[in-house]
């Protein structure tokens, strides 16, 4: 089987957390400071906080910004669920809208549609959640701009877009920026996240959520949580950090090449890459004209790896209609039903490569295609 997903721990990575271990300082310590550092320098931000997740990032820098109960955040639908729910827990409501179809980002022009509708019904709208789907930006700079217009805060969820980019400016340090480094992400640390700002106010704040509503050992000012990342998980990221850059370019260079094998497909729709921005390609998501589910189950079977994400949209998930959500995103919803995402990871063999665009190749006469798209 060929994965969908494998994380590139060498002997570096291992002899780091061997140092660690040998030091006694097994939590939260110097390792962190220290990859906080070189995180926030590789991305161009002046403060990073690591967090123990991406989920807690994006839950500490909505507290850190004073979002709370009766505030409304807009996003996306298409999305892994903890960018909504990070909102939800804080109290505050997510408001969603629908995406483009290409890059299956939150739509600007619909966000501004949104703002409009829920200022007009007196709304306490507070902010914009956008994520960088898949590592590649979404059109950050318009949502830049409706933000500055209409006065709200910018909390990117780039948690798949390490390095990614738009006219040369890094995801993340638009706004807020959010990170995750689980296992499939384009770097690990095992589990981990990172926030990104330039506000000084916002970091120290969100230092103290992290750790209990502490800025000295022992006193309590605020409401806090143990949302800390450890030494350990910090000295693997370091290790994986210097390696970002050049398993970025593999990922690129795979996705070109399974689009250039792919494109001709009539029913398949490789991704897209919008002109200004690196796309880092956590993951490589097609569209399929025809049966998907019946692709995937085929895929399988010929040792592919692949993924649907999502198969459902977050405002269609029981938690959600539970709270009363009703909307019809129809973008959103025929992405559920289409997509596909294929291996693009950096430890592909040119082998697989011709593997996976051979297996895709021979399922047109197993999934009903239509031959034209």
């Amino acid at each position: 089987m060929i994965p969908i997903a494998r994380p590139i721990i060498s002997e570096e990575e291992k002899q780091a957390v061997l140092a660690v271990l040998e030091s006694g300082q097994l939590a939260q310590g110097e390792k962190v400071a220290e990859f906080e550092r070189e995180f926030a320098a590789f991305c161009g931000a002046r403060y990073a906080v690591a967090t123990s997740s991406g989920t807690t990032a994006l839950h500490t820098a909505l507290l850190a910004h004073g979002i709370g109960p009766g505030d409304e955040v807009i996003t996306t639908p298409f999305t892994f669920i903890a960018s909504a729910n990070a909102i939800l827990f804080t109290g505050a409501r997510p408001v969603f809208v629908d995406i483009e179809p290409e890059t299956f980002n939150i739509d600007p022009n619909r966000v501004e549609e949104a703002v409009r509708e829920r200022k007009k019904k007196g709304a306490r709208l507070k902010a914009v959640l956008p994520v960088h789907l898949f590592g590649h930006p979404c059109n950050i700079e318009a949502i830049m701009e409706i933000a500055r217009r209409y006065d709200l805060l910018v909390i990117e969820d780039a948690c798949q877009a390490h390095g990614a980019s738009v006219n040369g400016k890094k995801v993340g340090t638009f706004g807020t920026g959010c990170f995750s480094f689980y296992p499939t992400k384009n770097i690990t640390t095992g589990e981990g996240g990172i926030i990104l700002t330039d506000d000084e106010k916002v970091a120290e704040r969100a230092r103290m959520i992290r750790e209990h509503g502490m800025r000295k050992r022992y006193y309590h000012e605020i409401l806090g949580f143990n949302f800390r990342m450890t030494d350990i998980q910090a000295a693997i990221g370091l290790a994986q950090l210097k390696k970002l850059p050049q398993w970025n370019e593999q990922r690129i260079r795979n996705a070109a090449y399974l689009t250039e094998r792919l494109r001709h497909l009539p029913f398949v729709v490789p991704p897209v890459v919008k002109k200004g921005c690196v796309h880092v390609f956590h993951q490589y998501t097609i569209r399929i004209k025809g049966d998907r589910d019946r692709a995937v189950e085929r895929l399988k079977a010929k040792g592919i790896g692949v993924g649907i994400y999502y198969p459902l949209p977050v405002h269609q998930q029981p938690v959600y209609r539970d709270l009363g959500y009703d909307d019809v995103l129809p973008e959103a919803e025929r992405a559920s039903r289409e997509v596909l995402s294929l291996p693009v990871h950096p430890a592909l063999r040119p082998e697989d490569l011709e593997t996976i665009v051979e297996a895709v190749a021979s399922l047109k006469e197993e999934i009903g295609c239509s031959g034209s798209r």
